[in-house]
Formats: C-alpha cells, structure tokens, sequence
C-alpha cells in the first residue's frame, strides 16, 4: 500500500514521493507567540502530529521541523500593551504554548527554531534576492518584487493581474508595485532592531520561514505545513522567496488543514466566541480534544460544540470500556477443554483491522474513517467477550488481547487509548459524578437498601430506588457479584 495525500499546489492527491529514500522532510509554520493558545492552534499541532506519527508508524524517517515567530507587529503590540519587552513576552509564551502542546500528549518536533535567532540567515537570504533581481531597497526598507517571479500565484491558483488590480498603495509606502511584500523593515522608534547592509531594522514575517527551512532541510524539501489562512499570502511569499533565490522547487508538496469555527460561525475574539486551549481542558480530559479533532477530516471545517464535545466523550469512552472489560479477563481462567467460540467472521474482521486503518490512513489521513474501524472492531471484541463461557478456551482469551493491543496500537496514531483503560474510566466517572446531585455515598446507600428490598421481596421499593436513581442519571447494573451503577450518558 502506498499513502497518498491532497496536494495543495497541484491540486489533487498524490503518491507520497520523497527527495531521499523513505526519508520525510517535514516543515510546517509555528505559533506567533504573544497570546495563549486557542482551539485553531491545537487543530493544527495535532494535525502534523498525527501525521508524523503515523509516517512512522509506516517506517518512515521523519525530518519534523517547526519554527516560532517570536518577532512580529503583534508581539510588539502586545509587548507595549503590557510593559514587557517583546523577547521577554515571546518568550513566555512559547512557554505558555508546550504547557498547553505537552498536555494534550503531542511530540514535539525534531527541531524548532525561533526567528530572532536566524537573522543572520534571513540576511543573507534577502542579499541573493537583491543579487538576483527579485528584491529591491527603498529608503531603510526591502521589498520583495513579486513581477520578478512568473509563478507568483501558482500555490493559491490566483492571477497577479487581477490582485494588482484590486490592490492599493499607501500614501508613504515605496513599492514598485502594490502587490510586493516587505523582506526587511527600517528600524521604528522603541522597536527591537538588528544591524544589516541596508540599515538597522528587523525582518519581515515571510523571509523567516524560507531561511530557517532552507537550513535545516535544504533548498528543497517534501511537505511543507499550515493552515488554509497561510496559503495566501504568507506560503505564495515563501515560495516567491525561496524559488527566486534558488531556482529550485522549494516544496514537493503542501498540506493545509481546515478552519474552526464555533457552533458554526467563524472563531474570532470580537465574536467572543474565542477557546482556548486552556478553556476547554477546564472541562474535558486532553484525549477527548484530540477524539474530536480527528473525527472530522483534517482538510474539512471543524465545528466546536458542546454537543460536538460530548459525543467524544462518549465514543473515546466506548472504546476504553472495550479495552477495560478485556483487561479484566483473567488468563489463567481459561479451560483446554472448551471449544473455542469464535465466528470466522469476527476472527476476519479483528485480524484486518490494522490493514483496513492503514487503508483510511493511506487515503490522505482518514482519521474519521480510521475512528469507525476503532468502533466496529470494539463493538466485536465486546459481543465476543460477553458471549465467554465461565471457562473460556485460551484461543478465544489469546484473540481478545491481541485484537485489544491492535486497538491501543492503532489509536496511539491519534494520540489516543495511552493511558490505563480502567484509571482512565475512573477519572471519567469521578468527573460526572461531581456534576450530579446526589453524593457517591448516597448512591451506595440506596443499592443497599434495594438489596434488602429484594431479598424481602419489597419489589415496588425496590423499583422505586432504581426509577429514583434513574431520574438522577444513575443506572443500576445487576449481576452475579452485586450491583454497579454508572452514570447516564447523553
């Protein structure tokens, strides 16, 4: 089998190709760091992660390379809002953003490199550029001149005719043409600034990320990362960039993931309809983020809701609960004398669960398909183990353990199934019984007096405690070592 993907710049999905046998090099636009991290920004991390994740689940050498804008108008911005230096707030959001990455459990990258400590590369960059004709100074600024490169447009399939039509020039801006892009600015009063040959200033936004790939993964490289908002302008510019200096292709390929929005209406901060990562780790475990992330596609709009949220929480716990009643099956209770109870369909499906996923993911990333492979084959595992005999024969005990490691095996792609399958079902019913109205100890009371109700035959108490326990999303569970009770799930 061989993974294809949609390709940004051809327009359609293609083999995966790479420049050095088995060898993916990966780079993908980081966080600008002057704020905390919202939803949009877990979307993305996690996207690559599982990405990368499952490019080396399939044996491939992974070069991951991911960088930090830590100089930037916002960060300036923001930096004189709150009387702090712009390297010192940067800084400390950089921190604020792997507190929020490490506990949502992504890898971070082989490299990460941050802007202000490539200037020199930038530099250099931009003097080809003036070199080769592509760029040009104005005054204590650069620019980059977009008629130089006849490709311009060529990644966000625009014409340039018609964005220089509809483009203005500022009163006091000197470009050649609307449409050419800043690669160095002048230095402003009370802004950091570096020296270079065309006076004290600092860089653009663009030129940072063509330098620091250029260094650590060459001229050319396979897959290049982001968002669908970077597509324009900020990874034509790139490309404008790096092929002009180089005359190489820059990028084999480029994968973009969808934007989120929140109960269907775009996420922005003047909508106040802005999560952060923060926010919605106040109410659910990191996995179930990640569950709901993957099971929309990663090109595709993805909607956050509650509703949305819920239903992750309850598919990630089906599958937990599958892993759980098979971690509770004891090996040794097993009998060389029964027959093994196992359907030639059933073994068929569990023991192709791992071809069948590869086959979504091969298909451009298919979490959301790879995720209702993970529930049928859990729907199986438990029909099978619920069927167990007192005795089960060991063949059947064998098959249910390994079909629940192929499960765990499978979902770590995602970021999922990583911890104890029953702590994990304990934190979660610790979690929802906070959030009813009645005491655990309360619950435990009332099964204790339904207990004795039926052993006096007191049959409507008895069902008066249930219906009572019900009406408070308390279901009772009656079996051969007592009774259980679990909450109600919406």
């Amino acid at each position: 089998m061989t993974i294809q993907f949609y390709n940004t710049l051809s327009g359609k999905k293609e083999v995966l190709q790479t420049l050095e046998p088995d060898h993916v090099k990966l780079y993908v636009c980081g966080i600008t760091s002057y704020d905390y991290c919202h939803i949009g920004h877990a979307r993305s991390t996690l996207a690559f992660d599982m990405i990368v994740r499952y490019l080396r689940y399939r044996n491939y050498k992974v070069t991951y390379v991911r960088n930090f804008t830590d100089i930037d108008d916002k960060i300036i911005a923001r930096a004189q809002e709150q009387n702090c230096p712009p390297e010192e707030l940067a800084s400390r959001f950089i921190e604020e953003f792997y507190t929020d990455m490490d506990k949502l459990g992504a890898d971070r990258p082989d490299i990460e490199p941050k802007a202000t400590d490539h200037i020199g590369e930038m530099i250099e960059l931009i003097d080809e550029l003036i070199t080769k004709g592509n760029a040009y100074q104005a005054g204590n600024d650069v620019y980059y001149a977009v008629d130089s490169f006849l490709d311009y447009g060529k990644l966000s399939k625009r014409n340039l005719e018609d964005m220089k039509a509809g483009a203005r020039i500022s009163v006091n801006e000197q470009k050649k043409n609307p449409m050419d892009f800043v690669l160095w600015k002048g230095s402003k009063p009370g802004e950091p600034t570096w020296n270079s040959p065309w006076g004290a200033g600092r860089p653009g936004w663009h030129i940072e990320c063509s330098a620091m790939s250029r260094k650590y993964l060459g001229e050319s490289f396979d897959i290049h990362g982001g968002g669908q908002d970077l597509i324009f302008p900020h990874h034509e510019n790139e490309i404008a960039q790096s092929e002009g200096a180089s005359g190489k292709c820059f990028a084999s390929s480029w994968i973009h993931h969808g934007f989120v929005t929140i109960s269907d209406v775009k996420m922005s901060k003047s909508l106040g309809n802005f999560l952060t990562i923060r926010d919605i780790l106040s109410n659910y475990h990191p996995e179930i983020l990640r569950f709901f992330i993957f099971s929309t596609h990663y090109r595709n709009p993805l909607d956050f809701s509650e509703s949305a949220m819920q239903n992750a929480t309850i598919g990630l716990e089906r599958l937990y609960e599958c892993v759980a009643g098979i971690d509770t099956i004891d090996p040794e209770n097993s009998s060389t004398e029964s027959s093994s109870t196992l359907l030639p369909a059933d073994i068929e499906k569990i023991e192709s669960m791992e071809t069948r996923v590869q086959q979504a993911m091969d298909n451009d990333f298919n979490t959301a398909q790879a995720q209702g492979i993970f529930f049928d084959s859990a729907k199986i595992l438990n029909r099978i183990r619920k069927a167990l005999p007192e005795k089960p024969a060991q063949k059947d005990i064998d098959f249910l353990k390994n079909g629940a490691k192929t499960l765990k095996l499978l979902a770590d792609i995602m970021g999922l199934l990583r911890i104890d399958a029953r702590e994990y079902l304990a934190i979660s019913k610790e979690k929802m019984v906070a959030e009813l109205d009645i005491a655990p100890s309360e619950i435990e009371a009332l099964i204790e007096e339904r207990y004795r109700c039926r052993k006096e035959k007191n049959w409507p108490r008895s069902d008066e405690i249930r219906d009572q326990l019900l009406a408070g999303n308390i279901v009772l569970k009656d079996g051969p070592d007592g009774t259980s009770w679990s909450v109600k799930k919406s």
